[in-house]
């Protein structure tokens, strides 16, 4: 069995943890842990192999989080050049199984709480997609929440396993109460099992045009099988692969689902609401943190890792502090803060960017943080992980100095290579070809600073790349 995981969401409405380049998946909001962390966790119990549908820009990310928690699985990562949606994801990770094999799909973005109750439906969706059924998981709603699809169901087939009659988009308030009050009515998780040949069938019959665009580009993708097992989709043929939900494309067309009752203690954990319902919480309803002092406040949410934070007779409001942007809002209304980044977006370049990076920017072979940015110059800290290298790249409009803070690297500039270590520096004028490689078993650190008459992030031509990037 194979857990496939969707790994693609951008998480706007939790910005500014969230960001494009590090969305909320890979966010460590609960016990040091990501919500993807818990996700492989939660499942490499249940399932021999994972399947782990993601943006190629994220992929190492994904695999990071992986070994720091220790997590050893089978894993394929099938690397998008750009989101198509649910229906799609799923295609590719099915065409890259047995047909006979059975799958869980799953976010990799939700909270479970109750794990031996999620591993008892889990079991039960398994028995039931063995027996060639689509299965989805409905989750008991406990108020009339108008920000879930739901799943309307008809008579039990099986114990907790009842036959769909319709998926219903997010309703306003007051259809949301009828649904509560029908009884008949499961909020829509975003989970699914079934066989993987079952689900390109349905695909292939609800969704012709959608199944052959898929096809295409798997098979002419590229299949890396150094190390961990990748699958580089094609990104000209991904351009003609319709964009759809699972729900639209196949499971509202299709007469061959059911659903299972699930009472796991799910959270879809949507919005800065939802994470405030979860965390625990002091006698004022404020949740609780050492960082933040309440005084005569009430029923806040706080979240800050970089300084105190005082509030003083402050009820109801969200406050979301990062070492770059602040957030304020009214509990509530916190499913707006998507519209916060649609204006970022519209706006110019450098406010652009905050919805796209933190100050500490994940890479494939490490991370930079820039400590210091003026019109002429620019100052990084740079760390490169053991046994990882920068691109052989040039620059056209700037020059480098980096001087060696931690750990030992070989520097190539030109056609010379240097050992440096701590201490020692290195000048790269602009236009000539430079990489640093560090084969120890320890991060090296270098402070960088730039000088130049542009000094932006895409003044970089790569002449050699260990991760694919152009």
């Amino acid at each position: 069995m194979v857990n496939i995981i969707l790994c693609g969401g951008s998480g706007t409405r939790l910005w500014p943890l969230s960001r494009q380049a590090y969305p909320k998946q890979f966010v460590k909001l609960f016990n040091d842990r990501s919500l993807f962390q818990q996700t492989v966790e939660r499942n490499s119990g249940l399932f021999s192999s994972f399947c782990i549908v993601t943006n190629r820009e994220h992929y190492f990310i994904a695999e990071k989080q992986m070994n720091d928690a220790g997590i050893q699985a089978n894993a394929l990562f099938i690397l998008e050049p750009f989101g198509k949606n649910t229906a799609p994801a799923i295609c590719f990770a099915c065409l890259s199984c047995d047909e006979h094999e059975i799958v869980l799909v799953t976010p990799s973005d939700h909270l479970i709480k109750n794990s031996k109750d999620y591993q008892e439906k889990v079991s039960l969706a398994v028995e039931m997609a063995g027996k060639g059924k689509l299965v989805t998981f409905g989750i008991k709603p406990t108020y009339p929440e108008t920000g879930y699809g739901y799943i309307e169901s008809a008579k039990e087939i099986a114990k907790g396993v009842f036959e769909v009659t319709n998926f219903k988009e997010k309703p306003d308030a007051k259809t949301a109460e009828y649904y509560i009050k029908s009884g008949n009515f499961w909020w829509n998780s975003g989970m699914f099992a079934f066989k993987a040949g079952v689900y390109l069938q349905e695909l292939q019959k609800h969704s012709p045009d959608m199944y052959d665009a898929c096809v295409k580009v798997f098979k002419e993708s590229l299949k890396e099988k150094n190390g961990i097992e990748k699958i580089w989709l094609n990104e000209q043929l991904m351009a003609g692969v319709p964009s759809d939900s699972i729900d639209y494309a196949v499971m509202e067309k299709s007469d061959n689902v059911c659903v299972v009752a699930a009472d796991i203690g799910w959270t879809d954990l949507g919005s800065f609401d939802s994470i405030y319902d979860v965390l625990p919480k002091d006698n004022c309803g404020n949740n609780s943190t050492n960082d933040v002092v309440y005084m005569y406040s009430k029923n806040n949410l706080v979240l800050s890792d970089y300084r105190k934070i005082a509030l003083v007779g402050i009820e109801d409001c969200i406050v979301v502090d990062t070492d770059d942007a602040l957030l304020f809002a009214k509990r509530g209304m916190s499913q707006n803060v998507k519209d916060v980044v649609k204006f970022f977006k519209e706006s110019e370049k450098e406010e652009n960017d905050i919805t796209v990076f933190h100050t500490t920017v994940h890479r494939p072979w490490g991370t930079y943080n820039v400590l210091e940015e003026k019109r002429n110059y620019k100052v990084k800290e740079i760390v490169v992980f053991p046994g990882k290298r920068l691109s052989l790249q040039k620059h056209a409009h700037r020059s480098e100095y980096w001087v060696l803070v931690q750990g030992e690297a070989i520097i190539q500039v030109g056609d010379s290579e240097y050992q440096k270590k701590v201490g020692e520096s290195v000048f790269i004028p602009a236009g000539e070809k430079h990489r640093l490689t560090n084969r120890g078993k320890d991060p090296v650190v270098i402070i960088e600073t730039q000088t130049g008459s542009y000094l932006g992030e895409d003044d970089i031509v790569r002449i050699e790349d260990d991760f694919n990037r152009a």
